[in-house]
């Protein structure tokens, strides 16, 4: 993985100081948790993250037509990915997509695990690989409601395929409610125990 030699500009020609300012914060949040301690490297980071912002940004406000926008975003998509590649690993890159999308698809999943524990593995692949996938779209999404949506889609897929394979979802809900219900109880006991 070796870094690129040339450096990654931020692309803020022609824009508001607010809206650059707005988005270099927002990304800065993202690019912190991994890390990184080659402050070049942070920096080719970060821009790539904030670039990436004004790329959809820029195609959301050039088209009107969704099906124009979503054939030029398709355009775009995996330049991300390619370009983050340069300075960062596979599970770097995976922090990123999450950091972009308020972290859905490790919570998502987690819930998921928790509320069925009889899933088997091929189930427990499947619901992540359909998270991850919403999570592709939800990328390319220019708002938090367009990227909130995709996991809805997906979600309820997932629920409808869970629901197909015999799982009363219903009920597992409610049996998870419980647990977690009794374990705040019993983390109350311990507590007034100390």
């Amino acid at each position: 993985m070796a870094a690129a030699a040339q450096d990654v500009a931020l692309d803020s020609a022609g824009r508001s100081a607010a809206y650059v300012t707005t988005i270099v914060n927002r990304s800065r949040k993202i690019v912190d948790a991994l890390n990184i301690t080659d402050k070049a490297k942070y920096a080719n980071v970060l821009n790539i993250v904030c670039n990436r912002y004004f790329k959809i940004n820029d195609i959301d406000s050039k088209y009107t037509d969704p099906t124009q926008r979503d054939a030029e975003l398709y355009k775009h998509h995996f330049e991300f990915a390619a370009d983050l590649a340069n300075y960062l690993d596979d599970s770097q890159i995976e922090k990123v997509k999450d950091g972009m999308t308020f972290g859905v698809v490790p919570k998502t999943y987690q819930a998921h695990l928790e509320m069925i524990p009889t899933l088997k593995d091929c189930e427990k692949l499947q619901i992540l690989n359909w998270l991850k996938e919403a999570r592709e779209f939800a990328i390319d999404a220019p708002d938090a409601k367009s990227k909130h949506g995709w996991f809805g889609k997906y979600k309820g897929r997932i629920n409808n395929w869970l629901t197909r394979r015999g799982y009363d979802l219903k009920a597992e809900r409610e049996a998870w409610y419980k647990r977690i219900e009794a374990s705040k109880q019993k983390n109350q006991l311990k507590g007034n125990k100390k």
